[in-house]
């Protein structure tokens, strides 16, 4: 596949575990079947190249992965050519209403999962699939790592929660949806605690840990008797994120955990100027406390368009980007 809406790992056929020499052995055969002396494409080459050359470097294919694919281009790439990327339009706007999603039926998100691509497929075609069938059938990947010294046992209990909380009562509800922990920022150099990806909408999440009590929020802050309380930044990370991933619907959740653990609590009210459904895509971050997320969650991947389906390639550049 070397189309330009292919990631570098899709044009070689390699998958994203692919090691220096099965990289080297791909670049070879596709260069030759590619290379315009032996009627090739000359637009292809400059892709099979531009995939070898951000690949076989370990920094640039550390950055190309951190980037999530999404037309990074190496040093001592080839100037004028396209990197890798998807060219549907955002999730919302009017030109996605005719984005081709693969011919199923409508389908909920209790039903189980459909792969597209399917590994039956790749089989069929002797190609070789992003990830192994095994691990994109997992829905959970990676756990919460410590990250620095000062606050690392706070940062760890908070996430935990979250991956606890969403493994306990959005998985098992919707079999397709995979969570990602400990990503890499592409908008920064922090890091995004969890991603949840259902279908064709993708969740980022981030987390805090507060006393009981009545906490408002009202689309940009977060305040508790009459003090402001900042949440973790993720607007400017959801929007790098919808960038990156054109073809899917991004929302920005702040979960809030009780330090009781009491799910309802910290209770968080909405002002009435911003306040909207949870599933609003208007909205770029949704700040909620336990029992909030878990209800909000669901309804917003539920509702997307075949809910049921696993993307692979999407899956595969997410699991490139974790730290």
């Amino acid at each position: 596949m070397t189309h330009g809406n292919s990631s570098h790992y899709q044009v070689l056929r390699i998958p994203v575990t692919a090691s220096e020499k099965d990289i080297k052995v791909a670049y070879r055969k596709a260069a030759r079947k590619a290379h315009p002396d032996h009627g090739g494409d000359p637009a292809a080459f400059r892709r099979v190249t531009l995939a070898y050359e951000t690949l076989i470097n370990a920094k640039s294919r550390a950055d190309y992965d951190r980037s999530y694919g999404s037309g990074f281009r190496g040093a001592g790439s080839p100037g004028g050519d396209e990197g890798a990327h998807f060219d549907a339009p955002a999730a919302g706007s009017r030109a996605s209403a005719n984005v081709r999603r693969p011919n199923t039926p409508r389908n909920t998100a209790e039903d189980a999962p459909v792969y597209v691509p399917s590994f039956e497929q790749f089989a069929q075609d002797g190609a070789v699939p992003l990830i192994p069938e095994d691990l994109a059938r997992q829905q959970v990947h990676g756990m919460p790592r410590k990250r620095g010294i000062f606050g690392a046992e706070a940062r760890i209990q908070r996430e935990m929660r979250t991956v606890q909380l969403i493994s306990r009562q959005i998985l098992p509800a919707i079999p397709a949806a995979r969570l990602i922990n400990g990503l890499q920022s592409p908008a920064d150099n922090s890091h995004i605690d969890h991603a949840l990806l259902a279908g064709y909408r993708l969740a980022i999440i981030g987390s805090m840990l507060l006393p009981p009590g009545a906490y408002a929020w009202n689309g940009t802050a977060l305040t508790h008797g009459g003090r402001s309380i900042a949440p973790p930044q993720l607007a400017h990370v959801v929007r790098r994120m919808q960038d990156i991933f054109p073809e899917l619907n991004v929302t920005g959740w702040t979960v809030v955990h009780s330090t009781d653990g009491n799910l309802h609590e910290p209770v968080i009210d909405r002002h009435r100027r911003t306040a909207a459904r949870p599933d609003n895509s208007h909205e770029t971050v949704q700040v909620v406390n336990a029992a909030g997320l878990a209800r909000g969650l669901k309804r917003f991947l539920s509702s997307g368009p075949a809910p049921n389906t696993v993307n692979v390639p999407v899956l595969a550049r997410l699991l490139r980007g974790m730290h």
